[in-house]
């Protein structure tokens, strides 16, 4: 199983919070625009595209450091990109409020996250339950 350093993955959760915070910030959702190329390009390009991970890469140490599997990474990384989309979507509608409700819950999971509680991985966790609780039915 492939498997990605913490340190990307917390460098990933930091830049997230920093340009949620911007946007939120100075009321530019363009900003999260750019959060979500970012995040879109890191999640169908690899995770070497993610700027965050290359401006971060040259100064963290990696090597004997904790992992995740890639495919929880990549779940995540795929939340990240539907809630941005979604607060995206609401800013073009004219929805300002669910605009912003929508980074901030990206915000709380990022921010969680990065304080150790890994929301997202608790829904992966519910969502392969299901599943195997599924199949065992059929």
């Amino acid at each position: 199983m492939k498997e990605v350093p913490m340190p990307y993955i917390k460098a990933n959760q930091a830049g997230i919070v920093i340009l949620v915070l911007a946007a939120l910030a100075f009321r530019e959702p363009w900003i999260l625009a750019a959060l979500w190329v970012i995040q879109t390009a890191g999640l169908l390009l690899g995770g070497q595209w993610n700027l965050f991970v290359r401006i971060a890469k040259p100064y963290l140490a990696v090597s004997g450091r904790q992992t995740q599997a890639l495919e929880l990474q990549r779940f995540n990384n795929t939340l990240a990109v539907l809630f941005l989309t979604l607060s995206l979507i609401a800013f073009a509608l004219g929805w300002t409020i669910a605009g912003y409700v929508f980074a901030l819950m990206l915000l709380a999971a990022a921010g969680a996250a990065l304080m150790g509680v890994c929301i997202g991985c608790v829904v992966y966790f519910q969502y392969k339950q299901f599943i195997a609780r599924r199949r065992l039915r059929t």
